[in-house]
């Protein structure tokens, strides 16, 4: 049953999901994308423990104030990859699998042309922010941003083509991709920072070789390896329409994903003038949890495939059905994370560093952040809704009130009396607040398409 379930065409994954039982196959299609999930999050721990242990803390705090800056360039692909999940799955529900695999095309060449030139745009932000930070972190900084730039066009490719298996109902080969990363990142970190010392340009020459050779290999699965889906140049020129379509649909998830970064960039900001040990220790709690934060969200692809697949085939109590049942299996999943990581937080910690000042921060910080997971994954599942329907403008909003409203703002309100902690329990708040308020707007939401 497994090996018929990976080895489905898109007609058969399409039947699948418009007849088949909700709840398995809410399962099916989760399953790979929770793998995924599990193993995309190992990476920036591979990232941490390399950096914390062989490098030090001003690199490792580095790498937590530089996240937000670099994802912020990636925002770009993040909204055309929700845009193309969107299109490209409601043509798959409707059968119309030759304009599905025309809009593939034209994504894929604008993501990567798009990448190439948010390039120069990084290296200028690298010296104009580290000109800006505590002076332990600045050169650091301006390693770690400028280098990334070389990084930023390969990683957008990987985001489309999640997003073109995801609509397509084969997130397994999202999960091959990443599983393929995992890898090669833990070969080229042994060899660039433990081999040959490189420091932070070592950890960052990891991630270009290893988004390299997965280009290479997304390029071979896409367009020269014989299977039905296989895409084709021939005759390809850009169309006008399907560009703007995509810009259309995908700009309030683009803005929605720079205002959220913004956001995390502004409170690492907060956090950054506590100086490198405390920002350190944020670090590990974020890089120990993002598997508690991912794992619990991975149900929401799944139900923007089902949901878009649904509504294109006129299928709306179905599609609301898939809905419902993804926020149960995300809250089970969330709780059951919970009971695993919360005893065993002060083993998992040590494992960063030995610095007590450190470890005190990220102790605190980790059992306040994996509570958060529950109202966190409703928030995902139920933004997943909304992309499916192709309603991107919500989660836009969505994303602005929970981490610039509800957090941010939480934050600065309460750091006179919390201090640093004010960011751990802003998390907290903002992450169930949000999933409230979006389940009050998908109970009263009409449930129909935006894109036509």
């Amino acid at each position: 049953m497994k090996f018929k379930f990976l080895s489905q065409s898109m007609e058969q994954r399409r039947e699948m999901i418009l007849k088949g039982s909700m709840l398995s196959t809410i399962l099916l299609l989760s399953l790979p994308t929770l793998m995924m999930g599990a193993v995309q999050s190992m990476i920036p721990v591979i990232d941490g423990l390399f950096l914390n242990n062989l490098v030090g803390t001003a690199a490792a705090s580095a790498v937590t104030y530089c996240t937000p800056v670099v994802n912020m360039t990636t925002a770009l692909a993040q909204g055309l990859s929700a845009a193309g999940m969107a299109i490209i799955g409601q043509f798959n529900g409707m059968g119309n699998f030759k304009e599905s695999r025309r809009t593939t095309v034209q994504l894929i060449l604008f993501a990567f042309i798009l990448g190439f030139v948010l390039a120069p745009v990084l290296v200028v932000v690298a010296f104009a922010l580290s000109g800006h930070v505590n002076a332990d972190i600045a050169h650091n900084v301006l390693i770690y941003i400028a280098l990334n730039a070389l990084v930023i066009p390969f990683s957008f490719l990987e985001s489309i083509y999640n997003a073109i298996k995801n609509a397509n109902g084969k997130p397994e080969d999202s999960f091959v991709r990443m599983i393929i990363m995992l890898a090669l990142k833990l070969v080229f970190n042994t060899l660039f920072v433990g081999v040959f010392s490189w420091g932070l340009i070592g950890s960052v020459m990891a991630s270009l070789a290893s988004n390299i050779l997965i280009t290479l290999w997304m390029f071979y699965e896409l367009f020269i390896s014989k299977t039905g889906d296989r895409l084709e140049f021939k005759g390809f020129h850009f169309e006008k329409d399907i560009i703007k379509k995509l810009l259309y649909i995908g700009f309030p998830s683009m803005l929605s994903s720079l205002m959220l970064n913004l956001g995390f960039f502004l409170i690492n900001n907060e956090v950054e003038k506590y100086g490198a040990v405390i920002l350190n220790g944020q670090g590990i709690a974020n890089n120990i949890t993002s598997v508690c934060f991912i794992l619990p969200s991975s149900f929401g692809s799944a139900v923007t495939t089902m949901v878009s697949m649904n509504i294109g085939a006129g299928k709306i109590q179905r599609a609301k059905q898939a809905c419902l049942a993804g926020c149960i299996v995300s809250s089970l999943t969330a709780v059951l994370l919970i009971a695993i990581v919360v005893p065993l937080s002060s083993h998992l910690t040590i494992l960063f560093t030995r610095e007590p000042r450190v470890l005190s921060v990220a102790n605190r910080a980790l059992h306040i952040y994996t509570y958060s997971v529950i109202g966190f994954g409703i928030a995902m599942v139920e933004q997943g809704a909304f992309i499916g329907l192709g309603k991107t403008k919500i989660t836009l909003v969505m994303s602005i009130l929970r981490v610039w409203l509800l957090r941010y703002i939480f934050i600065l309100v309460t750091e006179a009396y919390l201090s640093y902690y004010a960011v751990f329990w802003g998390n907290l708040f903002s992450n169930y607040a949000a999933a409230l308020i979006s389940t009050i707007l998908i109970l009263r939401m009409k449930w129909n398409s935006a894109i036509n």
